[in-house]
């Protein structure tokens, strides 16, 4: 019997996926659960398994190329006698292209699952799971094996989920790997407000060129394009950070963040509105069941991502700091699962960073409201005494659906955030 092998669904606005590259190649046996094809979604790599067990007969869609979700992009034949027949239907099926534009479609049960994020190294599919006590390994792990002699059966795994790597194989025959330095997060000195070092954003190009969109930025356009449909409105305020800056020049020795004190403050305030932690659904207002604070992070070549800290509300500042820089780190090897860049309930943007005074945010689909953080900045200011004096400040701006959030709402959150980080900020730490 001959089994399609489908493009997966990988996330619920996945319309497409690409192929970043073949585990197996054409011919080779193919083990139930084992790992076949590497896809490329909106904003990650997933490892995808098949259902099957069988041969890789045909290859319908290269490494590099995309494909619509539900479309076949290989053929699995259960017997060696079978690949030839495969073969001869192969050439019946016309070789998915990558479209301008592909609709919504219903995917068909998919002869492969996603299992777990891989590495966008192109050296290294390193990733993967121990599952029911079967070894899983990643291909350039168990090449290495071969080639060093050692059993995988004999590894403790050190990637997600307990998979062999590359570096585990290296370890266990006594050589040690080159090791990889992660791009250290870069907190400003002067601005702490600064969450990740500013990446690359113009990459080489051709002048006149055309150059074809990713499938990260397709789906930010997409994103785009749909928030034009939403009645936004946006309320600014000017916040002085004297109080958080002197807190965050005591706690930070302990690995505390300034991003993760802005999330812990606007998640504290966000269990007094609730509405502005809610989204408007086909008729009525969804109101979340929980605070997940999406923040922005650029991650070159025009790629954007949203890491999403879970229950922000109810994690204290340093287990947020750790958080948020694992997240980080794997965000930029597109290692994150699906949940944990498109689960957020309110979304920070944040180009302080840049010096940026103020700017308004783009409303992300499926929430109620986004909030613009720019530059904290000495200011010279009016005392209440009528004397002049120097303090910092920062000017935000809340981007809202009209459709659930007033301005007086808008207007009372920004007005009770302003008020924990001016006079309280050490509740923080609680």
């Amino acid at each position: 019997m001959i089994h399609d092998i489908f493009m997966p669904a990988l996330s619920s606005t996945m319309t497409e996926g690409k192929i970043v590259s073949w585990v197996k190649s054409p011919g080779d046996k193919v083990e139930k659960g084992e790992t076949v094809v590497v896809v490329e979604s909106d904003k990650a790599d997933m490892d995808v398994e098949s259902f099957y067990e069988g041969y890789l007969a045909v290859v319908l869609v290269d490494a590099g190329q995309e494909a619509p979700v539900g479309a076949p992009i290989a053929l699995l034949a259960e017997t060696e006698a079978e690949i030839e027949t495969a073969k001869q239907q192969a050439t019946s099926q016309s070789r998915p292209a990558a479209p301008e534009s592909v609709p919504a479609a219903v995917a068909p049960e998919p002869a492969i699952a996603t299992v777990t994020t891989a590495s966008v190294d192109t050296t290294s599919t390193d990733t993967g799971s121990r599952n029911g006590g079967r070894i899983v390994a990643s291909p350039r792990a168990r090449k290495l094996a071969k080639t060093l002699k050692v059993k995988l059966s004999t590894i403790q795994g050190s990637g997600p989920h307990g998979r062999i790597v590359a570096a585990d194989v290296e370890a266990a025959a006594g050589k040690v790997p080159t090791p990889t330095v992660a791009k250290p997060l870069a907190i400003s000195d002067d601005s702490d407000f600064v969450m990740v070092s500013p990446p690359t954003l113009s990459p080489t190009n051709t002048p006149g060129e055309v150059k074809a969109m990713s499938t990260l930025q397709k789906a930010v356009v997409r994103n785009m394009v749909a928030s034009l449909t939403v009645p936004e409105f946006r309320v600014g305020y000017t916040i002085t950070t004297d109080a958080l800056d002197q807190l965050y020049q005591q706690i930070k020795s302990k690995g505390v963040t300034m991003t993760a004190m802005l999330a812990k403050a606007i998640a504290v305030t966000l269990q007094k509105h609730p509405i502005v932690n809610a989204s408007y659904v086909q008729d009525g207002i969804h109101y979340a069941s929980r605070i997940n604070i999406a923040i922005a992070v650029a991650i070159g070549n025009g790629g954007l991502i949203t890491p999403v800290l879970k229950n922000a509300d109810q994690m204290d500042l340093y287990s947020l700091s750790r958080t948020w820089k694992d997240l980080v780190n794997r965000a930029r090897s597109k290692k994150l699962q699906p949940d944990e860049y498109n689960s957020g309930t309110f979304t920070i943007s944040n180009l302080g960073m840049y010096g940026v005074d103020q700017f308004d945010a783009i409303l992300p689909p499926g929430q109620g409201a986004i909030i613009a953080i720019g530059a904290s900045r000495p200011q010279v200011v009016a005392t209440e005494e009528g004397l002049m004096g120097v303090k910092r400040q920062m000017q935000v701006n809340l981007t809202c659906d009209h459709r659930i959030i007033s301005g007086a709402e808008a207007a009372a959150f920004l007005q009770d955030l302003a008020q924990l980080l001016e006079t309280n900020p050490q509740s923080l730490t609680l």
